[in-house]
């Protein structure tokens, strides 16, 4: 068997890893701290769609890999025997406007149109009023809009279930606390923060936001970095709120409701900051504006608050696939906000190219050769 380098242990790596494994690949995946360290360690686990308007491969990309990431973690838990507490709950979005309302109207049709998977239709309804207090009657003055396509996952669960089918397979290695500082295409080399060097016939760089100095390396001459970290903050509240309540986002602000008594609260999106890994007052007016939102919230205890650094590759689209100088190397990254419902086909479409055989074809703008050669135009 040959081996393929896995440079990340974040949601994009793991995917990688086990689709690699599932073709009998032999896989090493190289972490520099823990599972989880990252960005995929937070606390939100939204699995939100794209708004049903203006229709195009990028929002059908997306709207298959949330309909079949159900069958994945179903299968997921059946292998590992853990709970990654997904349910597609659906999402509400208050409407405190009229001219929203009359916006979402409009887009009752669109997901009829396009929210369709073989015999499965997913809505958009344009509803007066939903579950007491959720969202609270002062923000959705004007109504509320629940999908039925939305869901949510617990992420620290998710990766400890990815982790535990990793673990069990016979052909895959784990390797965390040791991330790999230098990528060496020709000689089919790379080497570790300790200075050791490993052997790949094939490497994925799936580092999160890590992954850009690795591609800018191999990838000279670059305009400007292939991607950049927005910083995020979060919280966990303890209160007693039914789980199968939906996901209420609305101005940015997600309020989630998990299967252990918690609800996740976030998240800011920060391009500029001092402190990566610190929370703040963004943070605090945040929960001021969830408790706004959802009333219900008034008073939960706080049990938790997080910071971390999301990867957005230039141009916001992920990057995905082989690198167009570097036949041996392929890029999985970017994905910031959305990477929790796309990592799983993202992941089957580089591992299949990378076999030679790709069954799914991914958005024009997603190909790691179209985002270096957009770059490259800007050099030049």
């Amino acid at each position: 068997m040959s081996e393929l380098l896995v440079v990340g242990g974040g949601i994009m790596g793991l995917w990688a890893a086990i689709c690699a494994t599932r073709r009998g690949m032999a896989v090493r995946v190289a972490e520099q701290q823990a599972i989880g360290a990252g960005a995929s360690g937070g606390l939100l686990g939204a699995l939100m769609p794209h708004m049903p308007d203006r229709w195009n491969d990028k929002k059908q990309f997306q709207f298959d890999a949330l309909v079949t990431l159900e069958e994945e973690i179903a299968a997921l838990e059946a292998e590992t025997g853990l709970s990654t507490g997904y349910r597609r709950t659906g999402r509400l979005i208050p409407l405190a406007k009229p001219h929203l309302r009359d916006i979402a109207l409009r887009h009752e049709q669109d997901a009829r149109s396009h929210w369709r998977a073989a015999d499965r239709q997913f809505h958009w309804h344009v509803k007066d009023d939903g579950p007491e207090g959720w969202p609270g009657a002062a923000a959705a003055a004007h109504g509320m809009v629940f999908d039925t396509l939305a869901a949510r996952v617990s992420p620290r669960r998710m990766l400890a279930a990815l982790r535990t089918a990793l673990l069990q397979a016979p052909n895959a290695y784990l390797d965390e606390g040791r991330g790999v500082r230098r990528i060496e295409p020709e000689r089919g080399r790379a080497e570790l923060d300790d200075g050791t060097r490993i052997d790949f016939e094939h490497c994925i760089i799936a580092a999160g936001v890590g992954s850009f100095q690795l591609i800018d390396d191999v990838s000279v001459p670059l305009a400007e970095t292939s991607g950049t970290a927005v910083k995020g903050q979060a919280a966990l509240l303890r209160a007693e709120i039914d789980p199968a309540l939906p996901v209420i986002f609305a101005d940015g602000v997600y309020i989630i409701a998990h299967d252990d008594g918690h609800v996740a609260v976030g998240s800011t999106s920060e391009n500029s900051f001092a402190d990566p890994l610190s929370t703040d007052e963004q943070l605090d007016e945040l929960l001021r504006r969830a408790v706004a939102l959802a009333p219900r919230l008034a008073g939960a205890e706080v049990v938790e608050r997080w910071a971390g650094l999301r990867p957005k590759a230039t141009g916001r689209e992920p990057m995905a696939g082989r690198h167009p100088d570097h036949p041996n190397v392929s890029v999985l990254t970017g994905g910031f906000k959305v990477s929790f419902g796309i990592a799983h086909r993202l992941a089957r479409f580089v591992v299949e190219e990378i076999a030679g055989s790709p069954a799914i074809d991914i958005p024009d703008s997603f190909f790691c050769r179209n985002h270096i050669a957009a770059l490259r135009e800007k050099h030049l």
